[in-house]
């Protein structure tokens, strides 16, 4: 299948599919690959593994502030250069990192290679800022390639465009660039394109398998779709974003901005949306002040319920361990994940409820609300439903849901009974995102 062909099929998992049910027009849409369309099988992976980690680690996990930390805290180039003599994390395990994804029910891992401040966690020919020049003098992205291939966790790429190290990129004041250029640099857009290049092809070469790459900050908005070109013939199967020179195969919301995950709109096109654990920091910062696991819950229901995949960030510390107030995040979300899986697998987005406080999807007879804008009171209507279910549970411990049709205040004077949760634990599902589960005999 030509690759053209295959992003026009991967486009219609978001696309408005209108179908006739008993009560009337339902909008849905294909959210989770259905088979029912014929995708490249090695390309399937980004519609079903849809929950994954996000790991910022570098030099920045030493002063342990910001992964900008020499952007925002104005730490001059030298002296920040000086923290590759200490970067020598001796506690690194990629094995202990894929026990806790798999243990956060998570299914793949994008790990940032080189981030604005230029420093490579690979063995590159490129450039001396690496981390074969450090006291570790071992290829930390050759142990997590090795690792993530024996356990056949796909693995993406993260690579920042703006580079604060190297002297050819032309920093100009630009958001997310140093003020101008340091004593010695030698600004040239083009030379430093031919050192981007030569590092995403030794990425993409020297690693095995990469399923994703992951572009950021392309500060001067520069076009060149030969570069993501260069990437799928040395990656055939991979899946590109769109912050790179062309708008990439799948679009890039970050930490809820935006209306995207709040309006109940399905995607136009495949989406990864992007979240920490903690609010100030992407990469490791000692006194991180985290969100809550509600908080998150509601955030990876918004966008898994709309059919958008989902990564949630980690920052290692500089000795190379996740940190235990974040991994006991991840592991806690990872529970409640793995208790409404379902209602996100071979699913379709459902309109059929006109109340923007929940998400619906829907396989065949199973419907499954999601409060993802919390659950604040112990009856929910689900008008126009007029049939009772002939099972419900709430999926987070497979508890029975009481359902009653009747008709409420509010439907006057529509006097048809519709069916209504009733006498929901409120309070004691108050700290984590409910999902209902309602199975029919029949469509609905």
């Amino acid at each position: 299948m030509k690759r053209r062909e295959m992003l026009t099929k991967l486009a219609l998992l978001s696309t408005p599919l209108l179908s006739v049910t008993k009560t009337g027009w339902a909008l849905e849409t294909n959210i989770t690959g259905n088979r029912q369309l014929e995708f490249e099988a090695e390309k399937d992976w980004f519609l079903k593994k849809r929950f994954g980690i996000f790991v910022h680690w570098g030099l920045y996990a030493i002063p342990a502030w910001h992964e900008q930390y020499q952007w925002r805290a104005g730490v001059p180039r030298a002296e920040y250069s000086k923290l590759i003599h200490e970067f020598n994390p001796q506690k690194f395990s990629a094995d202990k990192w894929l026990d806790l994804l798999q243990e956060a029910g998570m299914e793949y891992l994008t790990f940032t290679t080189k981030h604005h401040d230029g420093f490579c966690m690979w063995d590159t020919a490129q450039t001396d800022f690496n981390i074969m020049r450090t006291p570790y003098k071992a290829d930390i992205l050759r142990k997590l390639a090795d690792a993530c291939h024996a356990r056949k966790i796909p693995l993406c790429l993260y690579y920042s465009i703006a580079d604060w190290h190297h002297r050819n990129y032309p920093n100009m004041g630009r958001h997310h660039e140093l003020l101008k250029p340091e004593i010695g640099d030698q600004p040239n857009w083009q030379k430093y394109m031919e050192f981007l290049k030569a590092q995403v092809k030794e990425l993409c070469s020297n690693y095995g398998e990469i399923h994703g790459f992951w572009w950021d900050m392309n500060v001067p908005e520069y076009k060149d779709p030969s570069v993501n070109a260069m990437i799928r013939k040395l990656q055939p199967n991979i899946m590109i974003n769109n912050r790179g020179f062309d708008e990439g195969d799948f679009g890039t919301p970050e930490r809820d901005y935006g209306p995207a995950q709040k309006d109940g709109k399905p995607f136009s096109r495949p989406t990864e949306a992007c979240q920490s654990v903690g609010s100030l920091s992407w990469g490791y910062k000692k006194d991180e002040e985290y969100f809550s696991d509600k908080y998150l819950m509601n955030s990876i229901d918004r966008y898994l319920s709309l059919g958008a995949n989902y990564l949630l960030n980690i920052g290692p510390d500089a000795e190379g361990q996740m940190p235990e107030k974040s991994s006991a995040i991840l592991r806690r979300i990872g529970k409640w994940y793995s208790s409404i899986k379902e209602s996100y697998t071979d699913v379709a987005l459902s309109s059929l409820i006109k109340d923007k406080s929940v998400s619906l999807t829907r396989r065949k007879n199973t419907l499954y609300i999601h409060f993802n804008s919390g659950l604040n009171k112990d009856g929910f209507s689900l008008k126009p439903i007029n049939k009772l279910p002939v099972n419900a549970i709430i999926l987070n411990n497979e508890k029975p849901v009481t359902c009653v049709l009747t008709n409420i205040p509010g439907d006057y004077p529509d006097k048809t009974p519709y069916l209504r949760l009733h006498d929901l634990p409120v309070n004691e599902l108050s700290d984590t995102m409910p999902v209902v589960k309602l199975e029919f005999d029949s469509a609905i």
